[in-house]
């Protein structure tokens, strides 16, 4: 019999996917995932119920009835599809993503009497660099608090005074912050799967019979990856670890890279020819081949949605930075100021697991082959 139950908020998304999949493994523990959305797969260990955190009053009919509940994964979060970057910045946004948790915790904290830990989810935006704040160092995480508007900051400072209030209650309980760097998954529909558009781009391009040429501006911009799954192991640890107790981690796959790098992984696992750089903005040209996916969708009786935006959401305006352009489209972006990640304070409480970047993008590009989400390999 479990002996622990774990609550998954955003159980459809990149991460809350990946920590159910994990936490389900292990009998240990008993699982409840909470979307808005249904699940990409239902998972027969798990249970489903689909709450709209926006909606308070329905927040607390479900979450008051969940006294059992020991652990909290928080992996959702609301996104402005229409201006991804913009949304960032918003302060209207910054407020919905924290009215979200409240409307979760506060039910769930009166009658969880056994609750004993939350993980939330944070990213590289808690260093400031898409608001212009970002340091050319190294992100660590007992640097102060870069202060600049930002909802992790919102959720964050709500958390640490729902611990104290717990505590004044006689409720001891803690938590864990992951500070994921770029994730890469298999979650559709999502705003934030990055990898997701370069595999969309590379069927259109093997459908019209044309060479797969980088899409990005060629600059070796350097970044760190985390692959979802890698990132799910870290949640499931920090869960019961004595070391990961009301503490913050980055977290990234071990080392350093950039898509450059990996693009004759991903053109090897399509099935194509790597050839020169060729810059495109994907936010603005995959739109325009919404009917040619629909039929490569139809002609490999794909799984995917014949909807492309419903496929791959708002996520190729972040594939685009990544690529190396700036939110001006087709022209090339000044550099934010860029700090690498240190994982030292994870390694150093206990975890030490990591992935090379290239084994783990050529992971999900077939598990996207295998789920036919994409045409399989040429």
């Amino acid at each position: 019999m479990a002996r622990n139950k774990v609550l998954v908020a955003g159980a459809s998304g990149l991460v809350g996917q990946t920590a159910i999949r994990q936490f389900s493994h292990d009998l240990e523990w008993e699982v409840v995932g909470v979307s808005r959305r249904p699940p990409m797969a239902e998972n027969e260990r798990v249970s489903y119920v689909a709450v709209d955190l926006l909606d308070k009053e329905q927040c607390k009919k479900v979450f008051s009835q969940m006294s059992d509940v020991t652990h909290l994964v928080y992996a959702a979060v609301t996104e402005n599809q229409d201006d991804l970057r913009g949304g960032w910045l918003d302060k209207e946004q910054m407020q919905r993503n924290l009215s979200m948790l409240q409307n979760l915790l506060e039910p769930l904290l009166s009658v969880a009497k056994n609750f004993q830990l939350m993980n939330l989810l944070q990213g590289g935006k808690r260093y400031g660099g898409h608001a212009g704040k970002g340091l050319d160092t190294v992100n660590r995480r007992e640097l102060p608090r870069n202060q600049h508007d930002n909802f992790y900051f919102l959720q964050e400072d709500y958390m640490r005074e729902q611990q104290i209030k717990s505590l004044q209650n006689g409720h001891e309980w803690h938590w864990t912050i992951q500070v994921p760097m770029l994730i890469i998954g298999d979650a559709v529909g999502s705003n934030l799967n990055a990898m997701l558009p370069l595999g969309v781009w590379g069927a259109l391009k093997r459908e019209a019979g044309l060479p797969l040429s980088y899409p990005g501006t060629g600059d070796q911009r350097p970044t760190q990856l985390i692959d979802s799954d890698l990132l799910a192991e870290t949640m499931l640890w920090s869960a019961t670890a004595s070391g990961a107790r009301d503490q913050i981690f980055n977290n990234t796959n071990g080392d350093v890279t950039s898509l450059v790098d990996l693009w004759p992984a991903i053109a090897d696992e399509l099935g194509m020819e790597v050839e020169p750089v060729e810059p495109v903005s994907l936010a603005e040209e995959l739109p325009k081949h919404a009917e040619e996916w629909a039929k490569i969708v139809r002609k490999y009786d794909l799984v995917a949605s014949e909807d492309l935006r419903a496929f791959i959401g708002a996520s190729p305006t972040l594939t685009d930075g990544t690529l190396g352009f700036s939110r001006q489209s087709l022209s090339r972006s000044t550099p934010p100021a860029f700090g690498f990640s240190s994982t030292l304070a994870l390694n150093q409480a206990g975890f030490h697991k990591w992935i090379d970047s290239e084994n783990s993008v050529r992971k999900w590009f077939r598990r996207f082959q295998e789920r036919r989400l994409l045409p399989p390999r040429a």
